[in-house]
């Protein structure tokens, strides 16, 4: 079932030399992260921006879950869809409690409940609650910034959330943290994401599917795979780079090729887990100069992974 559906939908700002959103129509199925592509100024903060009336669309119909959105008054609209934006959007004036409860309260939740549900997520988000309830936005790093961002998103536990580029602030060893931290918080709680990027890296990462735009207009929406190895046009091919062969590594994952671990075999060496890529494995198998990687999960050895099986992947992509 789908989460979201677009149906023919333009938006054409006044004095606009051509529409911000043109004749847009696709599906997004609940439980999918989605990664909407493409360089600045095709639309893709536009079109996110459509999904909760902060733009209204001028033809077209858009619906959540089967619903459409029109039919729908905006505030209560937008109190069912989590949002998440690049600076984070706290108020500064508040704690970082407070901040998170800001849906819960205008939702009427009592207060034992909302307490409840701060402690939750600020646990959820990596952010120890007694340590972090008390503290105010200028406390707090970029990184956790965005952490307390993303737990007020998830404050009123919404089927869907809308991210434009939240990690695009950020220096590169927290974004890769914090992407990582999405990977894990979506296999645990499975909500239906439109996640805006510029970063190809990033959308290859964590797109479940790709949405590239190209002056409002979808060119391709499809698997990061399929995009990589099977893009429609030049355009796609350029902005993706769909010839780099270590690019197609990084959607690989560990546990796709990894072997049974072999009878009796001391688990000694670089471990990796069967959830992360073949390229990361290729870099730490070249640091570690080891014959082979333990797989793991969870902290406990599930199989192996040696250069050879990581160079036949290579070959074998389309």
């Amino acid at each position: 079932m789908s989460a979201i559906r677009f149906e023919h939908v333009s938006l054409r700002f006044p004095n606009g030399s051509h529409p911000a959103v043109d004749d847009c129509s696709f599906e997004v199925e609940a439980g999918e992260l989605v990664v909407i592509l493409g360089p600045s100024g095709c639309g893709k903060t536009t079109l996110l921006k459509l999904v909760n009336r902060l733009h209204e669309a001028t033809e077209g119909k858009i619906y959540l879950n089967s619903r459409d959105i029109q039919q729908i008054q905006a505030t209560k609209l937008r109190q069912q869809i989590g949002y998440v934006i690049q600076q984070s959007g706290l108020f500064p004036h508040m704690s970082v409690a407070e901040n998170v409860a800001v849906v819960p309260k205008l939702l009427g939740w009592p207060r034992a409940k909302i307490q409840s549900r701060v402690d939750e997520l600020l646990t959820l988000v990596k952010l120890p609650p007694q340590e972090y309830r008390r503290r105010y936005p200028a406390q707090l790093s970029g990184g956790q910034q965005q952490r307390v961002g993303l737990a007020r998103a998830l404050a009123g536990n919404p089927d869907v959330m809308l991210m434009d580029e939240p990690f695009g602030a950020i220096d590169a060893i927290t974004r890769a943290s914090l992407q990582t931290e999405i990977l894990r918080l979506q296999r645990q709680l499975h909500k239906t994401i439109l996640f805006v990027s510029h970063d190809v890296e990033e959308a290859l990462r964590l797109g479940d599917r790709i949405l590239i735009l190209e002056r409002g207009r979808i060119v391709q929406y499809d698997t990061p795979l399929n995009i990589l190895t099977r893009p429609v046009n030049a355009f796609v091919q350029e902005l993706v780079g769909a010839e780099d062969v270590i690019r197609r590594l990084s959607l690989l994952r560990v546990e796709t090729v990894m072997q049974p671990l072999p009878p009796q075999h001391q688990y000694h060496g670089a471990m990796i887990s069967r959830y992360d890529n073949l390229r990361n494995a290729l870099s730490l198998l070249l640091r570690a100069g080891s014959p082979m990687l333990i797989v793991v999960q969870e902290k406990s050895p599930v199989g192996v992974l040696t250069l050879s099986q990581i160079q036949a992947s290579a070959r074998a992509a389309p």
